[in-house]
């Protein structure tokens, strides 16, 4: 009786320690603002301030002060490493950016989005779509112009900001289902990977094939690191310093480095850990990506000094209009035209919860092409006139797609919707909504 005693209050103790609520310590002013730092919507915050910074400064009265900063050479020159400031954020800080990419994209195909090809293939197809029609305008307008120098900048409307992209959505898409979402993040992580395709194979002028093959080994090493239980930061950082330093030296944009890195990533959890790997490392340097590499590039390369040609001289460029009608008018036919072909001629159909209507405004958020636009701006052009008007041009086109998005998705977010959003036949599941549950 005693033992049979015990044994009821030990049972009775095992259930209320497990049903005891938990109560969980509150944060530390250090981890709120490390919380902060990978919203969606601080990214774009941050990007937009950086940007409009630059803007003021280079159009100021100590413009001379913005353009030597830029110009200031830091670094050592035996490695080839003596690089302007400007030249450290596009190459070095955005590597930061690209390597969070990176990881992103092996985690969508490992175990998200891009994980079933059924249900990746119609964003993917729209990816591919909004990333040749904007190429085509380019080129058609720019063949019209008769400028054929500027012919070389073809892939600068191809791109899409995912921070600003999300950060939009996050804000004004609320009350819509969260597969848009997923959709929106899937298209535009194939959009950044066919980016670094071409920035790759186009955009690369001599290369290096020692240390190219060095570059690589280096990635290798970091490949195998990283899956052991010994991988710690100290050990991979200095191997990935090396796999950047050699791409460089390669002549391959170093950002390509950054890309491999992230995609050696495990994306299954390893040696017992409740998390893979992938998300780890995008939770750690995430951050660093959101408030230091992202802004310090925006900065260095959003001061377009309008001088004397004024806005007026520069958006009257046929580059300038080429890369706005490519990003608002050809990534919007491009997304939208290739997913209603897919989904009209073919089995495929989008996600449960959503239809063609709401890709309107997510067609408008891929031609929000800020970062990777403006990098490839840089490397397209060698002289003062081309690159100017092409980033202004990526900075008004981004910015009046991102207006034009915000005012579709509210006004998506309050029309009714139908039990069969994407029209397969069959009655959509109840999917938890931006912003707050169904």
């Amino acid at each position: 009786m005693p033992g049979s005693l015990v044994g009821s209050l030990r049972d009775l103790a095992v259930v209320a320690i497990r049903e005891a609520p938990v109560h969980t310590p509150p944060l530390t002013r250090r981890a709120r603002f490390g919380a902060a730092l990978r919203l969606e919507t601080t990214s774009g915050v941050l990007l937009l301030i950086a940007a409009a910074l630059a803007l003021l400064w280079a159009n100021s009265p100590w413009r001379e002060g913005y353009a030597a900063l830029s110009d200031t050479v830091v670094g050592p020159a035996a490695l080839h490493l003596d690089l302007s400031l400007s030249t450290w954020a596009a190459d070095g800080l955005l590597a930061i950016f690209f390597f969070v990419v990176g990881v992103e994209l092996k985690h969508e195909i490992v175990a998200g989005g891009l994980r079933q090809p059924r249900e990746a293939a119609v964003p993917v197809l729209a990816a591919i779509g909004g990333m040749v029609t904007p190429a085509v305008i380019f080129v058609i307008v720019i063949a019209i112009s008769g400028d054929d120098a500027a012919l070389r900048g073809w892939a600068i409307p191809t791109a899409t900001d995912i921070a600003f992209a999300l950060a939009i959505l996050a804000v004004f898409g609320r009350g819509l289902p969260v597969p848009l979402r997923t959709f929106l993040l899937t298209l535009a992580v194939v959009d950044d990977l066919l980016a670094i395709v071409v920035i790759a194979v186009f955009y690369t002028a001599e290369i290096t094939l020692l240390a190219l093959l060095g570059s690589l080994a280096a990635v290798a090493g970091f490949a195998l690191l990283v899956r052991t239980r010994w991988a710690r930061w100290w050990l991979l950082l200095p191997l990935a310093v090396v796999a950047w330093a050699l791409m460089h030296e390669a002549g391959v944009h170093a950002t390509v480095a950054a890309v491999l890195l992230g995609a050696v990533v495990p994306a299954s959890a390893l040696h017992g850990e409740a998390q893979p790997r992938t998300q780890r490392y995008e939770h750690l340097v995430r951050p660093v990506s959101t408030a230091l590499a992202l802004p310090v590039f925006a900065f260095f390369s959003a001061g377009v000094s309008v001088g004397g040609a004024g806005v007026g001289g520069l958006i009257g460029q046929p580059v300038a209009l080429a890369v706005m009608l490519g990003l608002i008018v050809g990534k919007v036919v491009g997304v939208l035209g290739v997913t209603a072909l897919v989904t009209r001629l073919t089995p495929l159909r989008l996600p449960d919860g959503i239809g063609l209507r709401d890709l309107r405004p997510i067609a408008l958020l891929t031609a929000i092409g800020f970062t990777v636009s403006l990098l490839i701006a840089e490397l397209s052009f060698t002289d003062a006139v081309h690159t100017d008007a092409a980033k202004l041009a990526i900075i008004l086109g981004s910015g009046v797609a991102a207006v034009l998005a915000a005012i579709e998705l509210r006004r998506d977010a309050r029309r009714a919707r139908s039990r069969d959003m994407n029209e397969d036949g069959v009655p959509d599941r109840p999917w938890p909504l931006i912003g707050g549950d169904r």
